[in-house]
Formats: C-alpha cells, sequence, structure tokens
C-alpha cells in the first residue's frame, strides 16, 4: 500500500512543488504524492518549473494548492522550512526539511535548491521500503 505524502509550504509554489515532482518521479511506487501550502499563490515559480525540466521532471502541469486541497490525513508530512507558519495536519511522521526559498535569486540558487530536495527524497524513499517509515 502507498503511503500519502505531502510536501507543505507557505505558497506551494517552488520548494514543495520540486518536491512533489521529484517524489512523483522517483517514489510512484512508493507515495501517493501531494503538496500544499498555507497561503494561495497564482503559480508555480518559473525557475523552478525551468530547473526541473533541466533534471529530466516536468511540473509544467502542477499548480499552487491549498491545504484544503489535499487528504486531512497523511502518512508522511514534509515541511519543507517554513519555520513558525508551519502547518499542522493529521500525520503518522511529521519532519522538517529546514529548506531556504531559493525565490527571488539566481536560477544556480533553484538548482542548489532542487539537488537537495532530490536528495532528500530519495533518503525518504528509501527508508519507506526499509519499513522505518
Amino acid at each position: 500500500m502507498k503511503k500519502k505524502v505531502a510536501f507543505v509550504c507557505i505558497h506551494n509554489s517552488c520548494r514543495s512543488q520540486m518536491a512533489e515532482g521529484w517524489a512523483k518521479h522517483l517514489g510512484s511506487d512508493v507515495f501517493e504524492v501531494y503538496s500544499a501550502g498555507t497561503e494561495d499563490y497564482p503559480e508555480v515559480k518559473p525557475l523552478a518549473v525551468k530547473v526541473m525540466e533541466e533534471a529530466g521532471v516536468n511540473v509544467g502541469d502542477q499548480y499552487p494548492k491549498l491545504l484544503s486541497d489535499i487528504p486531512s490525513e497523511l502518512d508522511i508530512l514534509i515541511t519543507m522550512g517554513c519555520g513558525v507558519e508551519c502547518p499542522y495536519l493529521p500525520c503518522k511522521h511529521r519532519e522538517d526539511w529546514g529548506l531556504d526559498d531559493p525565490s527571488g535569486q539566481p536560477i544556480e540558487a533553484f538548482r542548489v535548491t532542487r539537488d537537495l530536495i532530490k536528495t532528500k527524497v530519495l533518503a525518504l524513499i528509501e527508508r519507506v521500503k526499509q519499513g522505518e517509515l
């Protein structure tokens, strides 16, 4: 049975969208994947879409969602580094990845964030496969 995982941040426009893309791309056999934000935002950041495309992952059809748009009960909740504004959702496991938001920075910052997220998603997949989560 697949684990319901959600990646959550404030706007669901960059880090959580990249995490959703990686988890779908690398862990579709393990996860039912969601992402959401606590505040409404009009689009996924174009540089986030671009750097994911560079890595062969299409997130161009993804769009920002609110917490009310995803399941209310999850197996795994990953917050991306939203500090005091991290939301509460019922879940079996929760962790914060503490990633800096690259928004407003050059594309290289988005690439660094993309690669950090990929590493963390791969580790999360391995932990689920090993039965740790």
